[in-house]
């Protein structure tokens, strides 16, 4: 006999899988694989990192989940069924994916990673009696769940089990309707009030939920979302529910579907924090009101150092998460519109989403967007800033071939579409940014950097604001605050559509700072993600003063190669002020053996 000590312990043990898998499967593969997927990305791991969940394994249509507690599986599975039902309204039966959900409390053996034991083959069994879209409990769940969870149990009787000697007290989980206790807690199905969604995304930021069982928590988990509030308030072209709205719903069981209707938003945040000893985790999604579907979920624990930093660091994190979700959602809505259905805004989406193909074609595709945008609605200052944006990047990420002729001419009506949008609305921050790039590429470096800086007191959330701080800076010799200001821009965008463009400032940047290695690790990093002409010449030069030389003639000739790109070690240095910075570029340029004129 071994003399191994078998660890045991007390856990909540569920077992899912999807009901009719293999007919789903045999109706459309790829296409069930991809909706799984799609689910385990946007409600699986979100509610089971909200909930403490750990997967222990997963089967091609299943899983069996460990919790720390029966209240937490009960969440959990709540959570799952209750949108997992709003996902499939309005789906054909045979469409839908339905999961059947068992719990059991109970002994479990750990060994290694896996668990074993009665506990798990008691909610694998109920799992397998439980109703497509339902939750089958044991009697030892059920005990722990009373008077918990805002639910109503039907009580199912001794049920005979496979493979469990004894019948068991069997309970459904009634997913669909809260118990009476929490009757007068619930918001009416049927609003007495409806507003019409405004021309502008709207959100509203629920109260965060305190999951942490102490009630001096509630302090912190209402200042992070009053600190949401404020942080989503700087994005202009947001409509925000202010704080005290939002706030009336605290402690109250909500269909998110409800509160897009009676607040007249079409996205809801909804989020909870937990203090687990000196950490805290909070988590946060992004619900679609129109169709109860989350665009956006993820989790940000940190350690309880400074409960006010941590609660500003959450919120900015938040709210610049949100912005590129909300932006990418709007996008697509405005695609899947026909030109009859579509409104200024839009159409302005869709002119973004042109912009963001950085091609000659869709450049040309945008503006015609923007203008459509301006003769519906002429104050829509956005619709200016896209068409300064379109013309800059045009040029700045050289899509029309040859040299531009019409620079002159260019650089105006990209500095008159931004002063007609601050015009329009003095406190646009992204007007404020487009000014600033096309000051600091006519060499006016030092109004650039206030253009900048004005886009970043504006909102401090603001991304291209850094971007924009960070272009100025390099060029004016201040590398050490271009470092600084395209860090943060990276940090509050990590997936930004315009970071080939990013990585090549901060390569630049760590050039201009002797850093040659790190500047030639940038710039490669830059032209992972697209062809730049500014990432090029750094890892050319920065090769160069490596003694890298073969490496940097090789990348020379890539540049000049292209035909959108400067020629000569004159053009390149002609935007920097300082004539250190204009020396350390031309040696380099020129060991890699660009010509001087």
């Amino acid at each position: 006999m071994s003399s191994e000590r078998v660890e045991r312990r007390l856990a909540a043990v569920l077992a899912a899988d999807v009901a009719g898998y293999s007919r789903l499967m045999g109706r459309e593969e790829e296409g069930t694989l991809a909706q799984l997927k799609s689910l385990r990305k946007t409600l699986i791991d979100p509610a089971m990192a909200e909930y403490r969940g750990r997967i222990v394994k997963t089967t091609g249509d299943g899983m069996l989940v460990e919790f720390a507690s029966a209240v937490d599986a009960g969440h959990w599975a709540v959570e799952v069924q209750r949108s997992m039902a709003d996902r499939n309204t309005g789906l054909p039966q045979d469409q839908r994916i339905e999961f059947r959900i068992g719990v059991h409390v109970g002994d479990i053996i750990i060994d290694e990673d896996d668990i074993f034991g009665d506990a798990v083959n008691i909610a694998a069994r109920l799992e397998g009696i439980a109703e497509p879209g339902g939750i089958c409990i044991s009697d030892d769940a059920q005990r722990q769940l009373r008077g918990k969870l805002d639910i109503c149990f039907d009580d199912l009787g001794f049920q005979s089990l496979k493979n469990i000697a004894e019948p068991m007290r069997a309970w459904r989980m009634r997913v669909d309707k809260i118990s009476a206790a929490a009757g007068s807690k619930s918001v009416s199905a049927a609003p007495s009030q409806l507003f019409a969604l405004p021309d502008k995304p709207s959100i509203a930021a629920l109260p965060f939920r305190n999951l942490s069982g102490e009630l001096e928590q509630d302090y912190f988990t209402d200042g992070i979302t009053e600190d949401i509030i404020t942080a989503l308030s700087k994005w202009r072209w947001f409509f925000v529910i202010a704080r005290n709205s939002s706030f009336s719903y605290k402690g109250r069981q909500v269909d998110i579907r409800d509160v897009g209707r009676q607040l007249g938003v079409h996205y809801v945040l909804d989020g909870s924090v937990r203090r687990a000893g000196s950490r805290v985790r909070v988590t946060a999604q992004l619900v679609d009101t129109t169709t109860g579907t989350s665009i956006w979920a993820d989790r940000y624990d940190r350690d309880l150092t400074d409960g006010f930093v941590i609660q500003d660091e959450v919120a900015q994190d938040v709210a610049t998460a949100i912005e590129p979700a909300v932006s990418k959602a709007e996008i697509e809505r405005a695609r899947r519109k026909t030109p009859e259905q579509m409104v200024a805004r839009d159409h302005y989406f869709r002119g973004m989403w042109h912009f963001h193909q950085f091609s000659k074609e869709d450049a040309q595709k945008a503006i015609v967007c923007f203008n459509l945008a301006i003769e519906l609605d002429h104050t829509l200052a956005d619709a200016y800033v896209g068409i300064a944006r379109t013309l800059f990047s045009t040029r700045a990420y050289r899509l029309s071939p040859g040299r531009d002729v019409n620079a002159h001419k260019v650089n105006a009506q990209i500095a008159s579409a931004a002063k007609s949008a601050l015009a329009l609305d003095p406190s646009s921050a992204s007007a404020c940014y487009i000014l600033a790039l096309n000051l600091a590429h006519n060499d006016d470096c030092e109004t650039a950097v206030k253009f900048a800086r004005r886009a970043i007191e504006l909102n401090e959330n603001f991304a291209l604001g850094y971007f924009a701080l960070a272009v100025a800076s390099n060029f004016l010799g201040l590398p050490r605050e271009a470092l600084t200001a395209i860090d943060r821009a990276l940090r509050l965008s990590p997936n930004d559509p315009q970071i080939f463009a990013w990585l090549a400032q901060r390569a630049s940047a760590l050039y201009l700072l002797r850093r040659y290695a790190e500047a030639a690790e940038t710039a490669r990093q830059s032209l992972g993600q697209r062809w730049f002409h500014t990432a090029c010449r750094v890892l050319a030069a920065s090769y160069a003063h490596l003694d890298m030389i073969d490496s940097a003639r090789r990348t020379l000739s890539d540049l000049l190669a292209s035909e959108h790109s400067e020629k000569t070690i004159a053009e390149v240095i002609r935007p920097f002020k300082r004539e250190d910075d204009r020396n350390n570029y031309r040696e380099g340029l020129l060991k890699a053996g660009m010509p001087q004129q």
